[in-house]
């Protein structure tokens, strides 16, 4: 019957898959993939290695289940954000504001997110990096659509293409999302949006 609650088999082989997902990315990302191993995860997860394989076909394959659910997490919320706001400023602070809960929240991943998303992907088969790449372009358009609706308005200026003013903004909160992960207490990110967002907003040269 459809929308028949999950049976209690099948609510278990979910935490199961949900634990040893958790057990991963922890050891991912303190050990990187290369110093990682399915009988490492079996253990840090607790269950048999075997059973490790019954959801998983090898190492490979759970790290491939595991960014792109993380992937797909940090989209979605991302593009939640920018959807929310009366207009395209408030717009871009939802999504400064935001992704900075999200990666702060979730900090493990944010290093494993990094590492596909800004092109040092290392130990994946070709195709697997295409569909990351292709959700984090979404992102950027979605994000482009923003400018591109404020210059539109006269609300912005026409400095760069919309496109390129998205990627500017992306690179520049993950530049500071960079600095608080190495060194939280001497690089706080910011938490009012707009020391990001002047950057762009604010023109450096005086006129």
């Amino acid at each position: 019957m459809q929308g028949e609650k999950l049976s209690r088999r099948e609510r278990e082989k979910l935490r199961q898959r949900r634990d040893m997902l958790a057990a991963a990315l922890e050891l991912f990302s303190e050990k990187g993939y290369h110093n990682v191993s399915m009988h490492g995860i079996a253990e840090k997860a607790e269950f048999a290695v075997g059973t490790l394989y019954k959801f998983f076909k090898n190492k490979e394959d759970l790290y491939k289940s595991l960014i792109v659910e993380q992937a797909e997490k940090f989209h979605k919320a991302l593009k939640k954000a920018m959807e929310e706001g009366d207009d395209e400023i408030e717009k871009l602070r939802n999504y400064v504001k935001v992704k900075s809960t999200v990666f702060m929240d979730n900090v493990s991943a944010i290093r494993l997110y990094f590492t596909e998303t800004r092109g040092a992907s290392f130990n994946i088969k070709a195709g697997f990096d295409i569909k990351i790449r292709e959700q984090y372009d979404q992102l950027l358009h979605t994000l482009a659509s923003i400018f591109e609706s404020g210059i539109k308005k006269k609300r912005f200026q026409k400095i760069a293409e919309p496109y390129h003013l998205a990627v500017a903004l992306s690179s520049l909160c993950n530049a500071f999302l960079f600095l608080w992960l190495e060194a939280p207490e001497r690089h706080p990110y910011p938490g009012d949006p707009d020391v990001i967002l002047n950057l762009l907003f604010k023109g450096l040269v005086n006129p």
